[in-house]
């Protein structure tokens, strides 16, 4: 699938449009906490583009947080990423670049945040309170691969998180044991898994942020080659400091990213 220039705004559109509907029609759970369990994410023949087009490894740079904790035997991160914007896309082969922009674009549209937010709108309500409407939601997509070795412990996610959502990109379903986990904690504060998500083709899952949404993953075993997904997150864009620390932050990878890209 090869996309011009000239036909963006009709594929993202389109994009737009089967997202929104897959949010819609998710399977939502309570257990451990509410979540949504997204399926058909993407139109069949974009999701095909999208795992034909995977960027090789050198597009790629450490990812930050947690998952820089997670290193091969060699020192080299297991959980590499890149960003879904403009700037960073359009480094990528030709080849491969319509795809991904189109995906970024649609993925940070207004209308698929509408969607996530009223789906999602109980978890907000318990955090930002019934003007959760109001609150500014920052979207970035960035997609991210993992290698034999990774993990990350059980965690929530930073507050500075509104909504979390993840992706899942394999070609098959022969890796669906390395799906994320979700656990609840016990009044003793030990920790029981409570469900996997399984890492299936065009699935995924999202929450909202809270203070219970606990989830980890295992291990990845060297029979992975490679854990791809894109991780969409909504960061609490509100006040005038959310405001400038995540354009600040964006600005600060494109800096850094072109540097890379410069020495490469």
């Amino acid at each position: 699938m090869s996309i011009r220039a000239e036909s963006y705004p009709g594929e993202v559109e389109r994009v737009v449009q089967h997202v929104v509907a897959a949010i819609s029609g998710a399977e939502e759970s309570r257990d451990p906490f509410a979540h949504l369990r997204l399926a058909d994410v993407f139109p069949a023949d974009v999701y095909s583009a999208m795992v034909e087009s995977m960027p090789g490894n050198d597009v790629y740079r450490p990812m930050s947080g947690r998952a820089r904790e997670s290193r091969a035997p060699d020192g080299r991160p297991t959980r590499v990423k890149l960003d879904l914007f403009p700037e960073f896309v359009r480094h990528l082969p030709q080849r491969s670049r319509g795809v991904w922009d189109v995906v970024g674009r649609a993925l940070r549209g207004p209308q698929v945040r509408d969607a996530f937010r009223e789906r999602l709108s109980t978890g907000l309500i318990r955090r930002f309170g019934e003007a959760y409407r109001a609150v500014g939601l920052y979207p970035i997509p960035i997609l991210t691969r993992d290698v034999a070795g990774y993990r990350i412990g059980i965690h929530p996610d930073t507050r500075r998180k509104a909504i979390t959502v993840q992706l899942y990109l394999p070609g098959d379903r022969s890796i669906e044991h390395v799906g994320t986990v979700f656990h609840r904690r016990g009044a003793d504060g030990r920790y029981e898994r409570a469900c996997q998500m399984p890492f299936a083709p065009n699935t995924g899952y999202a929450f909202a942020v809270g203070s219970d949404t606990y989830h980890s993953v295992d291990t990845v075993g060297e029979e992975v080659h490679t854990r791809d997904s894109i991780l969409l997150t909504y960061f609490s864009d509100h006040t005038w400091i959310e405001v400038a620390r995540n354009r600040g932050k964006r600005l600060g990878n494109l800096v850094r990213n072109e540097l890379r890209a410069l020495a490469r």
